[in-house]
């Protein structure tokens, strides 16, 4: 998918998120000027930050969104976890999947299928199986899980936003009436906290983003990594996570195409689900999500079963910073990320045990993982595409993707 293709699919969804939130009160039935007049984005903004941060929203309290979406973590994290998934509000609560970045969700698009030559792909959608399509919505979904912030539904969310110290803000950005409807007011909450989010996740101000605006150079192995990233006979990342170092808009370079692979990746056995050796975690198919209905312009012959046990491509942006990788954080550091790429077929054994048959998916679905696309069409025989050194130097270059550069 080139630069332009990504561009006219995402831009357009990004620009009308943003005039929602510019734009809606959010549709609560408030009485009085408040009610009537749109609040400025900035009061939202300060609303958003304050639920987002607020340690009472779960059960039993001491759990905030900020838990799992830390600054200092990629806008990651998994509440303390060390397995690389994340613990909801009860120590005991472990979950599916390693938390998901949140930054820069305003370009994702929604989600769908989009055939192209011959070749049908799932695309967009929030969380790793694209369930929702909006960030308010995604911001929603942790109040009620069980195994995260575990309440027992919207009303008790609801009250305890109606009891907190920011409850005349919420009435002011959303009306004097809004906690008297529980669905406006529940979805109000997702409303603000996303426009928290776009305000203070997406601010293009990584190294990358000076470099290519020309007031700063890349180190030579900064240099070197982005090469290696780009070159198709080597790392071969930027055929997936898109970049254009020849723009000077950092909005060029999302560092995703947001559609879905199975790659592969090991099975994690510290997932308490896992345990159970039948169970699999087959994200487009469930389950988290039901398996989404195809349309009728798919390519001939594809089934839904073809997208079981794929998940969707996260931006690499902010990547140097969180604690785990891949859906199921089986990966702690970006150096063993990249030696799975480099020596998946190479070295199988390494990756899945003395059987060296990829582990995480039932037999019937192996079929679904990514093998034509460099370097998983890698021959055994071929050794690892990349080198420790040339490692090394993509790491360097990952870590110029990290916001908050200063020069």
């Amino acid at each position: 998918m080139t630069i332009t293709n990504l561009t006219s699919k995402v831009f357009p969804y990004a620009c009308l998120f943003l005039i929602g939130l510019l734009c809606s009160c959010g549709g609560g039935s408030g009485s009085g000027s408040n009610s009537e007049v749109t609040p400025s984005v900035d009061l939202k903004v300060q609303l958003g930050s304050q639920i987002f941060s607020d340690v009472n929203l779960s059960e039993p309290q001491g759990t905030p969104c900020l838990a799992c979406h830390r600054s200092d973590m990629g806008f990651a994290g998994n509440h303390g976890g060390k397995d690389g998934i994340a613990v909801g509000s009860k120590p005991t609560s472990i979950g599916l999947r390693n938390t998901m970045t949140n930054a820069y969700a305003s370009f994702v698009p929604p989600f769908s299928f989009i055939t192209t030559d011959g070749e049908t792909e799932a695309s967009g959608g929030l969380f790793w199986d694209g369930r929702v399509d909006t960030p308010a919505l995604q911001a929603l979904n942790p109040f009620l899980n069980s195994l995260e912030m575990n309440n027992n539904n919207k009303a008790v969310v609801v009250q305890k936003v109606a009891s907190s110290s920011y409850a005349s803000l919420f009435k002011q950005v959303f009306g004097n009436q809004v906690f008297n409807n529980t669905d406006t007011a529940f979805s109000n909450i997702g409303v603000a906290i996303a426009a928290f989010e776009l305000a203070q996740r997406q601010e293009f101000s990584s190294k990358y983003d000076a470099m290519i605006q020309g007031k700063v150079k890349f180190t030579p192995a900064e240099s070197r990594g982005m090469a290696l990233f780009q070159d198709p006979t080597k790392g071969n990342c930027a055929a997936c996570h898109l970049m254009n170092p020849n723009s000077q808009k950092p909005s060029d370079s999302l560092f995703s195409e947001y559609t879905f692979y199975a790659t592969g990746i090991p099975r994690n056995t510290a997932i308490p689900l896992n345990a159970n050796l039948t169970f699999y975690d087959l994200g487009l198919c469930g389950p988290e999500r039901t398996p989404p209905s195809l349309p009728n312009n798919v390519a001939p012959g594809v089934t839904i079963e073809d997208f079981c046990g794929k998940f969707r491509m996260p931006t690499l942006r902010n990547v140097a910073e969180r604690p785990a990788f891949m859906h199921n954080g089986f990966f702690k550091n970006l150096r063993d990320v990249l030696q799975f790429y480099s020596t998946r077929n190479s070295d199988p054994t390494r990756w899945y045990g003395p059987s060296g048959v990829m582990n995480d998916l039932p037999t019937k679905y192996l079929g679904n993982i990514e093998s034509t696309k460099p370097p998983f069409n890698r021959l055994a025989n071929q050794g690892p595409a990349l080198t420790n050194n040339e490692i090394d130097d993509i790491i360097s270059f990952l870590h110029t993707l990290s916001d908050g550069y200063v020069p």
